[in-house]
């Protein structure tokens, strides 16, 4: 379920209140009240049977005694009665109800209703046949001001505003509307999830997204259930407005007794905020923040970089700046040379020469304008912070009247401060009513400008289009899958060191060839035969962690060496882990790396989220330094490069001193082939390397566990975010030549690029109606990183003769979050049109849409589009006219 019906909530134009009522402080008065007082414009129904009329009001009996079907019912009535409630609603007619009652878990004794049940699932299935939908139960209710529409019983109505805001937390609606009504603050959308039985995060963002009275959206958020939906709604919004989040339950959550580092590691506020990273969202950690980062959002015009600059009639206020901006991961701007000589010419001699640039305490208007003027034609920096300490001898309002003209015509970002209180009122007031985010502190500007950077750092997350990895390498599926399986027949669930390393290897990552002794003097002679120095592991598949019990020697120069050290970890075993069985030895050739990183790379799998990538600094000492970042799979060389951004070690492996940078393209394609791996081998559910040594020179695996289970057919969707479906590749052979036909990928770019550069303008026209003489970078990265779960672009690809592909055709098809309707579209590079291709993409596209249980495919084609309307047409499309418009439209039932 999506956004079915979810127009009946947010813009009703009747509303029926079930348990309305007159007894003082009750939910049903409240209720009734709340949409009398905020003067809502459509009827108003009240319902009980106790009364004939509350408020001036008539009151029906029961909902079958209502005069029309409303098309929204606010439920105010215990829990024993709410699915009779239900079902009469949905015979009547109306298809959108809150339900604010709480107390759903109990079993429902009704007739018509399977016994066992418990309430809420009973209210469900009632609500099912007619696709009623319900918020709540047990929330506060939804608020939409700008039709006088408060159907809550908060204790206060919201202002008209362009925010929508989202929140799972009852108590945490009523205090964050009160806070943001002292403040001025307004919303297009306020909604009380409450339990989220029916409406959750997903549906709601997908209203949202295409909802024109709201420009940014708020979530207040403890928990999501369903991830893969939530993950294709929040990506869709994000790309469309700022959406930002603040997840409660900080608190470390992770595995109590996890089978490998990564396990231990991955808390699930980490995976949350890995989650919301991937989706384009901006995470904040109070209310504050999260008006704070609507604030700057909503004033923010388009960041170039993030380098900072500051100006301050002040050197303590600019000093407090540049440290919050330092240890909150900023950059600050380095002034020109040019700049300085500018600024030399009409500052006092005692002007800071640097960045901040303190212009000293007694500025004046005009200095600040003259300053502000030859900082914007500065291209060393990318935004600029404006502080101001009031002082006695030029009034702020003043300096705000000759700063904010500019401020507000310029195309780069300013954020200012204002320090101080009444003195300072009316500047800010010009500020803020001049579009220019304001704060009270340095502090918190630089909050605001942070918000500003993470923002924008997470939008080209979603807008970046990924080189190739660089490697035309095929995994060997079926030796990986043999070792798994292997494993599983025997109800091995940790799968020993060299058969890890087996299925590492099977996907291209360099592993250390390890050789299994099943006694002492096996070990020994394995040495030898391998040559010194070797390392020398203990293999028992009860003991993941094997330094724990003294399970792993390096560095052994000889065979007797080689035996002293066998048997002292055997003896050590049998003291330390008697419930151990000791299945012999794994022998192994010391591996040289001088200067190289010791490095983890793991997969652990979220109870919600599904499975995770961990990248960090490895080593023994792993969980104590706790260096390391989190992403959801399917990953790419962006989100790679990301992710190992993300951590201190990052600094190291871009070289320091003589030591040279480490290879990061073989350490991202490693993450890469281990994000490939989980998606084709649903049955491993944990996964470390550890250590991987990282160098100039690439990679390798010293040590490796894996851990599988059972996975049945859907395993797949596991994953939060749909990996790229490889079963629908299509070889075919088109003009006597091969032809491949796959959804398009993220590394497609360049590719695509080449493409669209190919394709003769009027062709372009044809296709979006207009003139488009390049694509930008987001446009290509929105027709090259699909959601395939809701979305389907086929190329059409084929080899050149120096081994480079082209494309030669794509037929893209966009369906609704509810999956009824996709609208499709179809190109053909201009120099093969009228060869069949069209027919070849579509056909494919066709059967794509049928066999995913869409309804209906639609597009619209402009009139002398006669080669798509043809096609379309012999396709057995219904081609006719738009009806007031100027273009024909093209559907086909499924």
């Amino acid at each position: 379920m999506s956004i079915r019906n979810l127009q009946h909530l947010f813009q009703p134009k009747s509303v029926a209140v079930v348990g309305a009522s007159q007894k003082p402080h009750s939910v049903g008065a409240t209720v009734l009240r709340n949409l009398i007082d905020a003067q809502f414009k459509g009827a108003i129904l009240p319902v009980n049977p106790k009364y004939s009329t509350l408020e001036g009001r008539e009151v029906f009996k029961s909902v079958s005694a209502l005069p029309m079907a409303p098309e929204l019912a606010v439920i105010c009535t215990p829990p024993h009665t709410i699915p009779a409630i239900i079902r009469q609603l949905a015979e009547i007619g109306t298809r959108a109800a809150i339900v604010v009652t709480a107390g759903l878990n109990g079993k429902v004794e009704l007739d018509g209703f399977a016994p066992g049940t418990t309430i809420k699932q009973a209210m469900l299935d009632a609500a099912k046949p007619t696709l009623l939908r319900i918020l709540g139960p047990n929330c506060i209710g939804l608020l939409v001001p700008h039709i006088g529409l408060n159907a809550s019983f908060a204790h206060t109505g919201a202002l008209p505003g362009k925010i929508a805001f989202v929140s799972q937390s009852g108590a945490f609606v009523t205090g964050v509307l009160d806070w943001a009504k002292s403040r001025g603050i307004g919303f297009s959308r306020f909604i009380s999830l409450g339990d989220s039985a029916d409406i959750d995060f997903g549906d709601v963002l997908d209203y949202l997204a295409g909802d024109s009275e709201t420009h940014a959206i708020l979530l207040y958020m403890e928990s999501v259930s369903a991830a893969r939906k939530f993950m294709s709604a929040a990506r869709a919004a994000a790309r469309s407005k700022p959406v930002v989040v603040v997840k409660a339950g900080r608190a470390e959550e992770g595995a109590k007794a996890a089978a490998s580092h990564t396990g231990a590691m991955a808390g699930a506020d980490d995976v949350y905020d890995a989650a919301l990273r991937r989706a384009g969202m901006l995470r904040v950690l109070t209310t504050e923040q999260l008006f704070d980062a609507v604030e700057t959002l909503a004033h923010a015009k388009p960041l170039r970089g993030e380098r900072l600059m500051i100006v301050t009639n002040g050197g303590g206020p600019g000093v407090l700046a540049t440290d919050a901006l330092i240890y909150s991961g900023g950059k600050l701007a380095t002034l020109s040379d040019d700049t300085i000589r500018r600024l030399d010419a009409i500052l006092p001699a005692t002007w800071s020469r640097g960045n901040p640039v303190d212009i000293i305490g007694d500025a004046t208007g005009e200095r600040y304008r003259q300053t502000m003027e030859i900082l914007l034609q500065d291209k060393q920096s990318d935004a600029i912070l404006f502080i101001h300490a009031p002082t006695a001898i030029v009034p702020s309002a003043d300096i705000a009247r000759a700063v904010a003209p500019m401020a507000k015509s310029s195309s780069r970002n300013i954020i200012a401060c204002w320090l101080g209180g009444d003195s300072v009122a009316e500047a800010r007031q010009l500020f803020s009513a001049a579009g220019i985010s304001t704060f009270d502190t340095p502090e918190e500007a630089i909050g605001g400008f942070m918000q500003l950077v993470q923002y924008r750092r997470n939008q080209d997350l979603l807008m970046q289009v990924p080189p190739s990895a660089a490697s035309d390498f095929i995994p060997n599926r079926a030796a990986a899958r043999a070792v798994v399986q292997r494993a599983l027949e025997l109800h091995r669930p940790m799968l020993s060191e060299p058969d890890a390393k087996e299925v590492l290897a099977a996907y291209g990552i360099p592993v250390v060839n390890t050789q299994v002794a099943d006694r002492v003097e096996a070990a020994a002679l394995l040495a030898e035969r391998i040559g010194f120095p070797v390392a020398l592991k203990i293999l028992s598949p009860e003991v993941s962690h094997k330094t724990e019990v003294g399970g792993v020697v390096l560095d052994l120069e000889s065979a007797d060496a080689v035996r002293a050290a066998a048997q002292a970890m055997r003896n050590r075993l049998i003291e330390m882990r008697p419930d151990a069985k000791l299945r012999g030895f794994t022998v192994q050739a010391m591996e040289r790396r001088p200067g190289a990183h010791e490095l983890i790379v793991g997969v652990s799998t979220d109870p919600v989220f599904g499975p995770v990538i961990l990248f960090g600094q490895g080593g023994i000492a792993v969980e104590v330094t706790n260096d390391h970042a989190l992403a959801l799979p399917p990953l790419n060389m962006v989100l790679a490069k990301d992710v190992i951004s993300r951590t201190r070690v990052a600094k190291l492996l871009a070289g320091y001193r003589n030591r040279p940078p480490a290879d990061i393209d073989a350490i991202s394609r490693t993450l890469i082939q281990i994000s490939n791996l989980i998606a084709d081998i649903p049955e491993i559910v944990e996964l470390d390397i550890n250590p991987l040594l990282a160098n100039e020179d690439g990679v390798i695996a010293l040590d490796a566990r894996i851990r599988v289970a059972p996975a049945d057919a859907a395993a797949i969707d596991r994953f939060a975010i749909r990996p790229y479906p490889d079963e629908l590749e299509e070889r075919i052979s088109w003009q006597g030549k091969p032809l491949m036909l796959r959804p398009v990928k993220p590394e497609d770019g360049p590719q695509h690029m080449e493409f669209f550069n190919a394709l003769d303008p009027e062709d372009v026209r044809y296709r979006i109606f207009t003139r488009l003489r390049e694509l930008q970078p987001s446009q290509l990265a929105r027709l090259t990183q699909i959601d395939y779960d809701r979305e389907m672009a086929f190329i059409a690809t084929r080899q050149r003769e120096d081994g480079s592909h082209e494309t030669l055709g794509v037929a893209r098809a966009i369906a609704d979050p509810d999956n009824i309707s996709a609208e499709f579209a179809v190109i053909v590079r201009s120099d093969v049109k009228g060869q069949g291709l069209g027919k070849v993409l579509m056909d494919k596209l066709i059967r794509y849409c049928r066999a995913h249980g869409t309804q209906e495919i639609v597009g619209e084609a402009l009139p002398h589009n006669r080669r798509v309307l043809n096609l379309t047409s012999h396709l057995g499309f219904v081609v006719t006219p738009v009806p007031d418009g100027d273009t024909m439209q093209m559907r086909l039932r499924l």
